[in-house]
């Protein structure tokens, strides 16, 4: 794309954005920070000084991509082929759950998220995410259905992020329960239709907001005029973390950026997160998509990579097991093939160091168990089928 046409473009999306943003009177917007740090290369973070003990708890898997906890401790994963399958006694069962309905395994597409209803001990509900459509028209889908400890039964649909796209790339689709007992679920952008980040007519690049029955809260934050009700906050490229920290109260994110650029950020209310207004990213071919790193009306994220580490999956760490870890960030990294350890300091991060180095698997889900262990899903090369596993990291 022209240099000229992007800008007219971002122009037509600042001018959106001072349209919809919500409470008082719109002022004119306008971008900032230092675009130089869109091509300043960063050092790696260091290796990490605990020694691991890495058990196996499954492989030969197709694309792990999500992991959930049940109360009678028995292990839910997704593979993004479409697959559910269970680990149970530490083995893995051979068969797959049986009604998961068919996805769009397409590109980035497939079956992603697990969410169980805060009451599963009693209703057996649970939620998931995933692809649907065809490849000329699909969409981010959230459903929910009954789980028997073998099959899934009752499958109920319950939200498509609007509107369709014609491209398998950023779905967004982690899920998560909030503090106030919400359903918040990300979406992502489409890749090619990066300026519906910024159309608060789309669910394109958001963090939407819904009711455990898939309806809309009534508190949910406004936008402006036409805007769609379930948005909670816009302005994300394609959001592949989400975990809620009951302690501080914080709704934690993180994002894929383009060339550079990936975020952390926290989740509030009616924010705009900037994207493609701002970023600390270039795109692929090294084009600039934006000549801002910091916009007026959006936020700044809590933390950002440059370049990327292909950020995916993101956890609190709360326990005793990792000593001196409680409260700190835990995110997995794709292109960069580790598990990233993000060192808080009350919100802010303080250091960094990545484990897992040496296995060369891309981390997809990172996950804190109830014992304290830490649980990953990985894959031993770029969408490479059979090279999955499901991890157990504890201290030696």
């Amino acid at each position: 794309m022209a240099m000229t046409t992007r800008f007219l473009m971002m122009t037509c999306c600042a001018a959106m954005m001072a349209a919809c943003s919500g409470g008082g009177e719109a002022s004119s917007p306008k971008g900032g920070g230092d675009a130089s740090l869109q091509e300043t290369l960063a050092d790696p973070a260091p290796e990490g000084e605990v020694a691991l003990n890495v058990e196996v708890l499954a492989d030969g898997l197709d694309v792990p991509w999500s992991i959930a906890f049940l109360p009678n401790g028995d292990i839910l994963f997704t593979e993004r082929a479409g697959r559910m399958r269970v680990i149970r006694d530490g083995e893995l069962v051979p068969e797959p759950v049986a009604g998961v309905p068919e996805v769009l395994a397409y590109n980035q597409g497939g079956l992603f998220d697990i969410l169980l209803h805060p009451d599963f001990e009693e209703n057996g509900v649970l939620y998931i995410s995933y692809a649907h459509g065809t490849e000329k028209a699909n969409a981010t889908r959230l459903a929910r259905a009954v789980f028997d400890g073998s099959s899934l039964s009752g499958l109920e649909v319950l939200y498509d992020a609007k509107p369709l796209k014609d491209t398998g790339h950023h779905y967004g689709a982690r899920m998560v329960w909030g503090g106030d007992g919400k359903l918040y679920m990300t979406i992502g952008e489409g890749s090619k239709y990066k300026e519906k980040a910024q159309d608060m007519t789309s669910s394109f690049g958001s963090v939407i907001r819904l009711n455990e029955d898939g309806s809309i809260p009534d508190d949910n934050p406004t936008f402006g005029d036409g805007e769609r009700p379930e948005l909670f906050t816009k302005g994300h490229r394609n959001p592949q973390g989400l975990a809620y920290d009951a302690e501080r109260d914080i709704l934690w994110e993180n994002e894929h950026g383009p060339r550079g650029g990936d975020e952390i950020n926290i989740i509030e209310r009616g924010n705009n997160y900037g994207w493609p207004l701002a970023t600390y990213g270039i795109d692929y071919n090294g084009a600039k998509i934006s000549p801002f790193t910091e916009y007026e009306g959006t936020t700044q994220p809590v933390k950002y990579w440059t370049p990327s580490i292909g950020v995916s999956g993101l956890a609190v760490y709360r326990g005793d097991l990792f000593e001196g870890w409680d409260g700190d960030l835990l995110a997995g990294g794709l292109s960069g093939a580790a598990l990233h350890h993000i060192i808080m300091e009350g919100n802010e991060p303080v250091g960094e160091e990545r484990y897992l180095l040496d296995r060369g698997e891309r981390v997809r889900d990172v996950r804190v168990g109830p014992d304290g262990a830490i649980y990953v899903a990985t894959e031993g090369g770029r969408n490479e089928a059979g090279t999955g596993k499901i991890l157990r990291l504890t201290p030696q």
